[in-house]
């Protein structure tokens, strides 16, 4: 533009650099920032690995680890689930069985058959019979006291005398009589799915056949 007594006006001192340059342009396609770390050539200049983790020995143990656990995990849970279809059965001792001769028994009380049979063996003058060690209160295994001369159960204090006749605590009846009889071998053989009873208020059956022996 011309001004008047024909001077030119100056340029603007910050004219070039309005004018962007063909070295100022950028490629909008090009990332701008941080590479990720493992994945250019950065990662690699600055020394960082650009492979995944190591397969060391260390790995490899710890891998076999996990897998026996899991391993052993499943085995169990496989065999629970089995075992619940499985049929639940209950083995007891046999309720039969001999326990030797008459004349092994001396007068009184015999206890070494409680902790297999849960029985006592009782001899008095007239006969012998075999005493079922259960309180017949609830159930509870009574002690022989032979310093007493009765039994005691620790369960309720219930009390019997030496024959199993309750005289004190809460025991309703005395204790149950299993039924005895002579093999041919001559010796004593018990069975404890017959019991015989004395209820409260009624009979007793301690005189019933089976109940003891007597003339041996």
């Amino acid at each position: 533009m011309a001004v008047p007594g024909g001077e030119q006006p100056n340029p603007s001192p910050n004219a070039d650099a309005a004018q962007p340059t063909p070295n100022s342009t950028v490629d909008a396609t090009k990332y701008v920032g941080t590479p990720a770390v493992g994945t250019s050539k950065a990662a690699a200049s600055a020394g960082l690995s650009s492979a995944g983790p190591s397969n060391t020995e260390i790995d490899k143990r710890r891998r076999r680890l996990v897998w026996v656990g899991v391993t052993a995990f499943l085995t169990a849970w496989f065999l629970a689930f089995f075992r619940f279809f499985l049929p639940r059965t209950l083995f007891e001792p046999n309720s039969v069985f001999k326990i030797g001769y008459p004349s092994e028994f001396a007068l009184g009380v015999d206890t070494k058959f409680q902790q297999k049979y849960r029985i006592w063996v009782d001899r008095t003058p007239d006969r012998v019979f075999v005493i079922y060690a259960r309180c017949t209160h609830l159930g509870c295994t009574p002690d022989w006291k032979p310093s007493e001369n009765k039994f005691k159960c620790p369960c309720h204090g219930s009390g019997y005398d030496s024959e199993g006749i309750n005289f004190e605590g809460p025991a309703p009846r005395p204790m149950d009589r299993a039924n005895v009889q002579l093999a041919p071998d001559g010796q004593i053989i018990v069975d404890t799915s017959r019991l015989y009873q004395w209820p409260k208020g009624q009979p007793s059956h301690f005189n019933d056949p089976g109940a003891f022996l007597t003339g041996v």
